[in-house]
């Protein structure tokens, strides 16, 4: 019998890292501090009208060609090199993993996020994702960014949030907005389980939750950004609000377990059920 597949949908800043990814080495290294970078940026995208995620990735570009670096696939790859998770996010996917297997499910961890994927590439965990939906450039004959490829915003995260459910590839546009019945969807949305921290994940998070699937926000311990999260659940908009700490026997590690087994004994009671259906269709003659 195959394994019941089920999701972990993960936001990557600030919900798996400490902080934005591009802040531990790839704006140091353009000659920054992070809150100065992304003061200018957003500035720069709302005197324009652009979109924050787009303007960002824009302002890279120029930045960079202006200080004489070239911001290659392998140069932001070794950006990933410098991320700090938060404490237990490392041997989070293998642990959970086997607390899997040993319930017969089958987890497959995805990230949806606006950071950027060439940098997530040369991060430590990406060997345990099945796939990464985040913002890429397109990169011209000279190897450095000419355009954003993608831009993954709150209205783009809920987009591949419906891929993972319905299944579809990554780059599978058309049919996203193609109607499924709930039973032929790849992953339903009660076994998808959201993991974000803000104001993107929000639509993710509702939807996920309004479909009888787990949302969840995490916080920086010890930060005001719990007040933040307390907010999200106070407004219904997610399932649980939960410290950012992934080490065996914290809160997130226990709460994702039951709802692991819950799913396992859901999954278990549903085929006793169909047994039991089945005799009343073919009664015992006396």
């Amino acid at each position: 019998m195959k394994r019941t597949k089920v999701a972990l949908v993960y936001d990557f800043d600030e919900t798996l890292s400490t902080t934005y990814m591009q802040d531990y080495f790839l704006i140091p290294e353009l000659g920054m501090k992070p809150a100065d970078f992304w003061k200018a940026a957003n500035s720069w995208s709302a005197q324009n009208g652009v979109d924050q995620v787009t303007g960002s990735m824009y302002y890279f570009k120029q930045l960079a060609e202006k200080k004489g670096i070239r911001l290659t696939r392998e140069n932001l790859a070794s950006c990933g090199e410098f991320i700090i998770f938060f404490k237990g996010v490392e041997d989070w996917f293998a642990r959970i993993n086997k607390y899997g297997r040993y319930l017969d499910l089958d987890i497959e961890h995805y990230i949806i996020s606006s950071g950027y994927e060439e940098i997530i590439e040369g991060c430590a965990i990406r060997k345990f994702f099945k796939d990464v939906y985040g913002c890429s450039f397109a990169f011209g004959e000279n190897g450095t960014p000419i355009w954003p490829a993608r831009v993954v915003n709150y209205s783009a995260k809920v987009q591949y949030l419906s891929k993972i459910n319905k299944g579809l590839g990554k780059y599978d546009d058309k049919a996203v907005n193609e109607y499924v019945p709930d039973d032929k969807r790849r992953i339903p949305y009660t076994r998808i389980i959201y993991f974000g921290d803000g104001m993107t994940d929000i639509p993710s998070m509702k939807m996920v939750k309004n479909h009888n699937g787990t949302a969840i926000a995490v916080y920086k311990p010890h930060s005001s950004a719990k007040n933040k999260a307390i907010k999200l659940l106070s407004d219904n908009r997610v399932t649980f609000a939960l410290p950012a700490d992934y080490r065996e026997g914290k809160d997130i590690d226990c709460v994702i377990k039951t709802i692991l087994n819950k799913i396992a004994t859901e999954r278990d009671l549903e085929v006793l059920k169909k047994r039991e259906d089945r005799k009343k269709r073919c009664p015992i003659k006396p």
